[in-house]
């Protein structure tokens, strides 16, 4: 697979980042307050924010954290051009001051820091069941379902550090890395329509030689294939024939056709075995089928039994080795009724559920003020789901003793970090009237400074990189946390301190008025 080598990588990345998230791409309300912000000399104030989400998506137990290397590219190469700062000048009202749009010129992200969480950890809201087996593979095929180019390209990346295997997206497995992989689509197939498409008509075999009839030779395999399973040779599409001859004489090492243009039992199948038998004669390896429509579960098993049935009177053990892919508009929960049906899919393809997110198209993330010029910040409200948590903040994961994730703690930063074998008090979110104690039996910071002063201060992982970490991450989960039905909340917990700040805060025991800040 060829790959783009670490520097071009690294460009091409740079340009896609910018391509698709200019300056540009945020509110309009951003540009207002930042006037207003510069116009009261506010501009250059110190200040934090935080981003979180409040519940993990589809009623899950965990969610996993990507496209941190996105957002720093983006902070290391924010500018405005000057076509941006002129069109800002056309929509800003008539007054505002010119010297804002000359500060605007001159904005990048020197004084800016960040800290985060390595892309791949396992995260949890403030407040799955894994489908494959040890032989089971899955490949995202969205590209084409996805909202816009970009929503293709960032889907593919993220389901690949999630656990996908494949993706069908060629510009992604330039781009990051990742294994690509396709089948052929159906207007490939009902394309043809008789043999005399063909072109050309002759195959030369693997190990060398001159080229041979290739027509002729899948004529006679498909008279011993219908001959052998009883079937009618009369009800083979001659065009579904011609797809699959002709592709096959393209590409002998990649056969791998979509069976179900028609009938899988009565042409699709006949014919993917007739020109298999003959590209097995020819010492090639053909490499399997995709089914996309029907009953997958039934299918499978009965393409399966004929490849058993052709190997045990042909004697071909190339075919114990052909893989069935499945597809057909998987969702998780199709995919978990699959798993509970005996079936003999090796590979399946997700495009549209998976790249769309049909069930919850947004993560609902949340970017609040949480601290000025050193004071924290906290927004009141009277959903206490809407309330943020004030001040500067860190966050360690307390694992237990067979190094299992039993609660993330949020302590202000000022706070003593919390220390292995030592019982602590906190209170959960979500139950801040009960103290609870726990004794970790180790204990991790969760976030690291990525981003100083405007420079990337942490590597940038690639896709695998953090796929790894992903898997390693995903490993150390109770498994009650990884079901798909009623996954076990995760305990995310207040240190004693952020607690009575929060109290205080919300009580109006706070030091001056100056002390909340709705934002």
């Amino acid at each position: 697979m060829a790959t783009c080598d670490g520097s071009e990588a690294r460009a091409a990345l740079e340009r896609s980042v910018l391509r698709r998230v200019p300056p540009l791409l945020t509110d309009l309300y951003q540009f207002t307050m930042a006037y207003a912000y510069w116009r009261a000399g506010r501009h250059n104030e110190p200040a934090v924010f935080e981003l979180f989400f409040r519940d993990n998506p589809f009623g899950g137990g965990f969610s996993l954290f990507a496209g941190l290397s996105d957002c720093l590219l983006f902070l290391q190469n924010f500018a405005f051009s000057d076509d941006d700062v002129e069109y800002l000048r056309s929509v800003l009202p008539a007054g505002t001051d010119a010297a804002f749009f000359s500060y605007l010129k001159e904005l990048d992200c020197s004084a800016v820091s960040v800290s985060a969480v390595p892309e791949g950890s396992v995260v949890f809201a403030r407040v799955c069941e894994r489908f494959r087996g040890p032989r089971r593979r899955l490949m995202e095929m969205g590209l084409r379902r996805a909202q816009g180019p970009d929503g293709g390209l960032t889907a593919s990346r993220y389901t690949y550090i999630g656990g996908f295997d494949l993706t069908s997206n060629a510009l992604a497995g330039r781009l990051f890395g990742i294994p690509v992989a396709g089948t052929m689509a159906h207007s490939y197939v009902t394309s043809f329509s008789s043999l005399e498409e063909v072109w050309p008509q002759t195959l030369v075999p693997c190990g060398g030689g001159g080229p041979i009839d290739f027509i002729c030779l899948v004529k006679g395999w498909l008279g011993r294939v219908c001959q052998l399973l009883g079937s009618k040779t009369s009800l083979v599409r001659e065009g579904e024939l011609a797809a699959f001859l002709s592709y096959a004489i393209a590409y002998p090492q990649n056969f791998l056709p979509v069976i179900d243009s028609y009938s899988v039992s009565c042409s699709g199948l006949l014919c993917f075995c007739a020109v298999a038998l003959a590209l097995c004669e020819l010492q090639y390896q053909p490499l399997g089928v995709r089914l996309d429509s029907g009953d997958l579960c039934r299918q499978s098993l009965e393409v399966r039994r004929v490849f058993k049935e052709c190997n045990k009177q042909f004697s071909v053990p190339q075919f114990e080795s052909l893989i069935i892919v499945g597809t057909n508009s998987i969702s998780e929960q199709s995919l978990a009724e699959l798993n509970k049906k005996e079936n003999e899919i090796d590979v399946v393809g997700v495009g549209t559920h998976l790249v769309t997110c049909t069930r919850q198209p947004s993560l609902g993330c949340v970017y609040k003020l949480i601290e000025v010029r050193g004071r924290p910040r906290m927004k009141m409200s009277e959903d206490p789901e809407k309330s943020t948590l004030p001040g500067r903040k860190s966050v360690y994961r307390l694992l237990d003793t067979d190094g299992r994730p039993q609660m993330d703690l949020i302590c202000l930063s000022e706070e003593a970090a919390p220390k292995a074998g030592v019982s602590l008090t906190c209170f959960p979110l979500g139950l801040t009237k009960t103290l609870q104690t726990v004794t970790p039996a180790q204990v991790t910071s969760l976030r690291l400074d990525v981003f100083t002063c405007g420079q990337i201060t942490f590597p940038l992982k690639s896709a695998s990189e953090s796929r790894e970490r992903a898997q390693i991450s995903l490993q150390t989960l109770h498994p009650h946390h990884k079901r798909l039905q009623e996954p076990h909340d995760y305990t995310v917990a207040l240190s004693e301190q952020l607690h009575s700040l929060v109290s205080d805060i919300t009580k109006g025991n706070s030091k001056g008025s100056n002390f909340l800040l709705s934002n």
